[in-house]
């Protein structure tokens, strides 16, 4: 077993990128980069989505090459072609997007390419418990990976890229999907891998963790390096100016408002998957005029599911979604449209739910009124006023409103389809995940729009991942874990601690706000 026995002192260059560019066609993601990576430190490789950092991860773990410019590892020029080189280099990378094989165990997937009738040696379950051991870490090298949690897989990663004698680890948005309590434990981990003389890089855009657990930061800006500072002498405001390039108001203004009549009961809801697996379990909830409710859960808790049931999209099992008075199980999507529920979903692809990429901005504002026209023709030029206004409103960056979706950048387009959703005047609205992708500036301008829609009277259902943003935003936080709720909050008691063991399936008698109650 390969494991890491001899690292080089604090401080001292592991990896060194000289001009380091890469272009993909006429875009260029990386131009002329310099980046020192020291052992023995936490580097936070921190930009926006779209600034070129994970794509310069790449080039150091062999998935890309560079166009041009150098790597030194240990002071010697490289050459990495391949994912082979970059581990006979030490280098290792957890990448956001698991790389294991579900129905082996830990032990399998752990030892798993380094050498050849892995599933044959009897002593691979002690070999996964001595690499854990080493760096304080447990898991049972005996579990299937499709028996674990985020976590545990996440570990089995770790523990992957160590047991081939890694010393220098890159980790992609390594807490996407962690409760905080499990990104602690990961803190811990990364920690004492750090003082036993490794280098670690965690790609990341969340400014709180970057504060917590980085020993420099390295800000990129639209494929370029625009600064590295040592963590103990910035904060959020300054990182988030190098980041955005200007000076950004991080504080989220919440609105004093009263809360109207319930505009959406949930009872007893019961979903279940094509396969014919519970997706949510007996969930219970209200929706009030003039409020945001969060949902928060760890990725695949239900919240699809729910999203997709409320808007007509998936049948029900059990239970009835009520739209004040009216039971709206068995209508269609549009039917519930017109009763003034209208959802914003933000898929990994934009482009996947609600848009037509080859139509412009003026004809997708139409996509929602097209069959509803008071004449025999289709009312363009209304839809050319709203997506003027849309554009306005939410400062999307486009040459117009005749410009094609497709041609959009993603959080343009995330924009178009909130715009549309809330200028059509919903009495509900659904949103989930609205500033996935967006910059820091993009993502205040929807929360202000969301407060708009708030004080308007309008009940917000809000399906968001980051805590603090939710602990900022809502008025009440739901928590999912399986797809049961473990509780419901009021977000401005709550904390961080409470609502992520809530979300790893703690439970809590505590509901803030009026019961359910079925309509008889």
């Amino acid at each position: 077993m390969d494991t890491v026995t001899n690292v080089s002192a604090r401080g001292e260059i592991a990896i060194e990128l000289r001009g380091i560019t890469k272009a993909f066609g006429s875009v260029i993601a990386n131009n002329n980069i310099d980046l020192i990576i020291r052992r023995g430190e936490i580097l936070a490789l921190l930009g926006e989505n779209g600034s070129g950092k994970t794509t310069l991860m790449n080039m150091l773990s062999g998935i890309y090459h560079p166009d041009s410019g150098r790597i030194y590892v240990n002071g010697n020029e490289v050459f990495i072609r391949s994912p082979q080189d970059a581990t006979r280099l030490g280098i290792g990378m957890i990448h956001q997007h698991f790389k294991l094989v579900d129905v082996l165990t830990a032990a399998d997937n752990i030892i798993l390419g380094a050498g050849k009738g892995f599933l044959l040696r009897r002593n691979r379950f002690e070999e996964a418990r001595k690499v854990a051991e080493r760096y304080g870490m447990y898991i049972d090298p005996e579990k299937k990976i499709y028996e674990m949690s985020v976590s545990e897989k996440q570990t089995v990663e770790i523990l992957k890229v160590l047991y081939r004698g890694a010393n220098i680890l890159i980790l992609d948005e390594p807490t996407a999907v962690l409760t905080p309590q499990e990104t602690q434990r990961l803190f811990e981990i990364l920690r004492r891998m750090r003082d036993d003389g490794c280098a670690i890089v965690i790609i990341t855009h969340k400014l709180n963790e970057v504060l917590e657990i980085s020993d420099r930061v390295t800000i990129l800006r639209r494929g370029e390096s625009v600064a590295t500072v040592k963590t103990s002498e910035t904060n959020a405001a300054k990182l988030t100016e190098y980041m955005v390039g200007r000076p950004v108001t991080l504080k989220i203004e919440r609105p004093d408002t009263k809360p109207t009549e319930r505009l959406l009961n949930v009872y007893h809801l019961t979903v279940e998957d094509e396969d014919g697996v519970t997706r949510l379990d007996d969930v219970s909830f209200s929706l009030r005029g003039g409020e945001i409710l969060g949902v928060a859960g760890v990725a695949g808790s239900g919240q699809k599911e729910l999203c997709e049931t409320i808007a007509g999209l998936h049948p029900i099992k059990k239970g009835a979604i009520l739209y004040k008075k009216e039971n709206i199980e068995g209508k269609t999507p549009r039917e519930i449209i017109k009763l003034g529920i209208s959802m914003s979903f933000i898929p990994e692809d934009r482009l996947g739910m609600g848009l037509a990429a080859s139509l412009d901005i003026a004809d997708n504002m139409m996509l929602k009124s097209y069959r509803d026209p008071k004449s025999p023709f289709t009312p363009r030029k209304a839809a050319e006023e709203m997506a003027k206004e849309v554009i306005k409103k939410l400062d999307i960056v486009t040459s117009g409103i005749n410009q094609p979706v497709r041609m959009l950048s993603g959080g343009n387009v995330q924009k178009v389809l909130l715009g549309r959703e809330i200028h059509v005047n919903p009495s509900v609205l659904i949103t989930a995940y609205p500033v996935r992708g967006l910059d820091i500036g993009s993502s205040y301008v929807i929360y202000d729009a969301l407060n708009e829609q708030k004080k308007r009277g309008v009940g917000v259902l809000y399906i968001g991942e980051d805590l603090d943003v939710m602990l900022e935003l809502c008025d009440r936080i739901m928590v999912l874990c399986h797809g049961k709720v473990t509780g419901i909050l009021n977000a401005r008691t709550a904390t961080k601690e409470q609502i992520g063991l809530l979300m790893a399936g703690a439970t809590t008698n505590e509901r803030y706000g009026e019961e359910v109650v079925p309509n008889e």
